[in-house]
């Protein structure tokens, strides 16, 4: 058996009733060509193998101990586990810059904001997204505006994705188990992947806002505001929805 390794991140889930949870939230999307990223001791690889033929899904994991365990438990299926860094691996870049994609895993809580960028950077091709989170960073990606959690994680995969929190997993669901709960989300794309303004310049507007939260956008936009009169101006960037950011994007744009 592979043994989790602190310094990966690893919790590996063990309850079968949870696997086959996130499988079910995840075989409602079409099925696309399917990417697990963790694929750890595979209580998800063992029911996705099973559903997908062979060329539409691979299993990655950058433990190498994990890709010869999958290798041996499912010899058929070598050829499908990958042993690479999804957040740098080039197959990975080139699949995600050329195909539809789903994506599902119980994701290393270390690097999970990691991955989120890296499917909003491959927007156009990453379709849907179910994946285990660190509970405060599921929360955080589906609060809505006006809340504590909301942030610039929020705003800028609720700009491209439908954001749903699908259920909540306590610790003892794992080995070993985290010292916080987690949660499932699934992330389902809108198709709406061309803005209405410079994507790089909203990406900025909304990161900028975000890194003083506690002050208005007069004073966290500066750069901007000391220029022109911002829409929302007085208010605090957790109040504003993406469109609202958009809005601000684009007086920003019409004067630059």
């Amino acid at each position: 058996m592979v043994k989790a390794k602190k310094h990966l991140g690893q919790h590996f889930l063990t309850n079968p009733i949870i696997a086959e949870n996130i499988i079910t939230a995840f075989l409602k999307y079409p099925p696309l060509f399917s990417i697990e990223i963790g694929a750890g001791t595979g209580v998800l690889t063992e029911k996705l193998i099973s559903h997908f033929p062979k060329h539409q899904f691979i299993a990655i994991d950058i433990d190498q101990e994990s890709i010869e365990y999958l290798k041996q438990k499912f010899p058929e299926h070598s050829d499908q586990f990958l042993l690479e860094d999804f957040l740098h691996s080039s197959y990975i870049h080139s699949l995600l810059s050329t195909q539809k994609v789903n994506i599902i895993g119980n994701f290393p809580y270390n690097i999970s904001s990691q991955i989120l960028f890296k499917v909003l950077e491959h927007k156009e091709n990453v379709m849907n997204v179910v994946g285990m989170f660190q509970k405060e960073v599921a929360e955080r990606i589906c609060a809505p505006s006006g809340s504590k959690e909301y942030g610039i994680l929020s705003v800028l995969l609720q700009t491209f994705y439908h954001t749903k929190y699908l259920f909540t997993v306590n610790e003892g669901n794992f080995n070993p188990p985290p010292k916080v709960k987690s949660a499932v989300i699934a992330l389902e794309n809108k198709n709406e992947n061309t803005l209405p303004v410079n994507e790089k310049l909203y990406f900025e507007v909304v990161k900028t806002s975000f890194q003083q939260r506690r002050k208005t956008l007069r004073n966290s936009l500066k750069k901007w505001s000391q220029y022109q009169t911002l829409p929302y101006q007085d208010k605090r960037p957790e109040q504003l929805n993406y469109q609202e950011f958009i809005e601000i994007t684009k007086a920003i744009q019409e004067k630059v």
